[in-house]
């Protein structure tokens, strides 16, 4: 699953997140990196955890 990064960027401002954040979720600091890859595909369970850690569905970060 490739997540849109702008969408990802938009719901960690609307949560008042940053990336250390999402590193206390749980999401190690080199999956955080490869999401601003291009191209870069994440495992489904590796999106469920940031949508979880967002507080949203996963339909709001991942690409259309």
């Amino acid at each position: 699953m490739k997540v849109d990064r702008k969408k990802l960027d938009l719901m960690m401002a609307k949560n008042c997140m940053g990336i250390s954040d999402l590193e206390s979720a749980g999401i190690p600091r080199s999956t955080i990196n490869n999401m601003n890859r291009r191209n870069n595909e994440l495992l489904p369970k590796t999106v469920g955890k940031i949508a979880k850690a967002l507080g949203c569905d996963v339909t709001k970060i991942i690409e259309d």
